[in-house]
């Protein structure tokens, strides 16, 4: 059992890319799906799928990489964890390194990039930044 299983999953993406890995399997949850969606929306995964050949679910993610194998994900970063929640109000979601990085929050309409969270107008946690 873990007690931070978002930060389960980016450590999982972040070590699978680092090692060259083409997929990494990581335990099913809602929240991790809707993550990883995001993360393939913003071109930075090439795609996931739900596998149920095991007793529990997972997911199987794959990594994305340029044309010299070098991953997509330059870096993923939990910024809200479960001792110490970081919320953040419209007016605080400005673009980070010139609009580069994304953050995914999650709030009272689901799970969603800051972009989008500005373009609706309302705020929520923060749980990662990705660049």
């Amino acid at each position: 059992m873990h007690s931070d299983p978002i930060a389960d999953l980016l450590t999982r993406i972040r070590n699978g890319a680092q090692a060259r890995m083409l997929t990494v399997d990581v335990p099913m949850s809602k929240i991790k799906i809707e993550i990883v969606k995001i993360l393939e929306a913003e071109g930075f995964l090439k795609g996931h799928e739900i596998t149920t050949e095991t007793k529990f679910p997972m997911i199987k993610v794959h990594l994305q990489y340029d044309n010299r194998r070098k991953p997509i994900l330059n870096s993923l970063k939990r910024v809200s964890t479960p001792g110490l929640r970081v919320y953040k109000h419209t007016d605080e979601l400005r673009p980070l390194r010139n609009g580069l990085t994304t953050r995914i929050l999650t709030t009272s309409q689901g799970v969603m990039t800051d972009r989008e969270a500005r373009k609706r107008k309302i705020g929520g946690e923060v749980l990662c930044e990705v660049w």
